[in-house]
């Protein structure tokens, strides 16, 4: 038997393993994540988060001997994340597609297909609703995808990338609307109120009184006529005539009295809280100012953004490398384009940490992403002037002094006058 066959049979071995029967399904909660990014609010912090993660720079990286890094370019997964990791998608619409599957259904698949070294070559996305999470008798997970057609297959642990939100089992995420489902249903019910209220006219705008008892036919037919007469087109705001009796009464009701725009904005600060995006992020600016918004941005990138950037480089870590591969390459993201708004302040702290000798140039460049400089690359550090130096443009002094100048400590009126006739001389 060849090596071609003894891989083969051991594939088929694996689709028959007695381990697979009598395994868990773990779910992640319910949930409507496609009701709920139906809400602007909840579309708005899924894109702020996705987009951002998506957009920025995925590098990796190979560690050096003197505790450095180069970038890893020739390594065959650094195609995959930084530029393509399969043949219908760019690195930015795969990352953002997996982010807004975590966000909105608590996790993300992804099926690896690695090459005859074992190395990934290409990461395929896998709907959340087409998968099931399975635990094995032995502790290890599977995973049963369902195609269009409703069949199944099996994947192991080693064959999905998967990433989640925050877990209840550690296996399953949770997204945040499964975890606050009851926010999330009231924002939809206010947003159905007014969609309503507005499509079906619920709102009166007067009422007729007459005097005497109507009976359904009398109301049908006074209601028609006095709608023709004066409720719509040329007749709007006519003058009306009434008699027998009949009074108009103005009702003056809005969606203000009801708090209805009041509890509308309140939905959308607790559904930011959710995704713990900072309002101004996704657009509401009643609390936001030119001062405040800057340091929103900041929070936005240390507080939402640094929880699932070190998701994804934990993830790619233990999913995507090899046990020798994790002991040379990383991954890690690039957030200096993020903070750029706050670079003045980082190369002031950079200064004061060189010039008081507790950062060296090449830990400073190393913070910032950039390579160690070379002997001949090294800056020189300033020199602090030497208050014994002569200001610009004089001459040094000799000791000798100018024997024409005068003493500053003379007496001006005590200086003898020189006669004229001997400076000529």
């Amino acid at each position: 038997m060849n090596i071609i066959q003894r891989i083969f049979n051991r594939i088929e071995r694996r689709s028959e393993d007695l381990s697979w029967r009598g395994a868990a399904i773990l779910r992640g909660g319910g949930g409507a994540p496609g009701q709920a990014e139906s809400l602007s609010t909840v579309y708005a912090c899924v894109s702020a988060i996705s987009e951002t993660i998506a957009s920025l720079p995925l590098i990796l990286y190979r560690k050096t001997d003197d505790d450095g890094r180069d970038r890893a370019d020739d390594h065959p997964l650094y195609k995959v994340l930084h530029d393509s990791p399969n043949d219908l998608q760019s690195a930015l619409e795969f990352r953002e597609l997996m982010q807004a599957s975590v966000l909105l259904r608590g996790n993300a698949y992804a099926e690896i297909l690695r090459g005859y070294d074992g190395q990934v070559r290409t990461l395929l996305p896998i709907p959340a609703d087409r998968v099931t999470v399975l635990q094995l008798d032995n502790g290890r997970l599977a995973y049963d995808v369902s195609d269009l057609k409703g069949n199944k297959r099996r994947l192991i642990q080693e064959e999905v990338f998967h990433l989640r939100h925050r877990s209840d089992n550690g296996k399953v995420g949770v997204s945040p609307i499964t975890a606050s489902r009851e926010t999330v249903q009231l924002a939809l019910a206010e947003r159905d109120h007014g969609n309503s209220t507005f499509l079906n006219g619920t709102r009166l705008s007067g009422l007729l009184k007459f005097p005497g008892k109507l009976n359904a036919e009398q109301k049908t037919t006074i209601g028609q006529h006095w709608q023709s007469q004066y409720g719509s087109g040329a007749n709007a705001g006519k003058t009306a005539v009434l008699d027998q009796g009949l009074d108009y009464q103005t009702v003056s009701m809005s969606m203000e009295d009801a708090q209805w725009l009041e509890a509308r904005q309140f939905s959308v600060e607790e559904i930011a809280r959710l995704f713990r995006v900072p309002p101004t992020i996704i657009g509401d600016l009643r609390h936001g100012n030119y001062s405040n918004s800057v340091e929103m941005g900041r929070i936005f990138v240390v507080h939402t953004l640094r929880r699932h950037l070190a998701m994804w480089e934990q993830a790619i870590s233990r999913m995507l490398l090899t046990e020798a591969g994790r002991r040379i390459y990383f991954a890690e993201h690039n957030v200096e384009g993020l903070l750029r708004g706050d670079s003045n302040n980082r190369a002031d702290f950079y200064a004061k940490g060189i010039a008081d000798g507790w950062l060296t140039v090449d830990e400073v460049r190393k913070f910032e992403n950039l390579p160690k400089l070379k002997a001949d690359d090294k800056p020189k550090a300033p020199q602090a002037p030497d208050p014994q130096a002569p200001a610009p443009g004089t001459q040094p002094d000799d000791g000798k002094g100018d024997p024409g100048a005068q003493d500053p400590k003379q007496d001006p009126k005590q200086v003898p006058k020189q006669d004229p006739k001997a400076a000529t001389a």
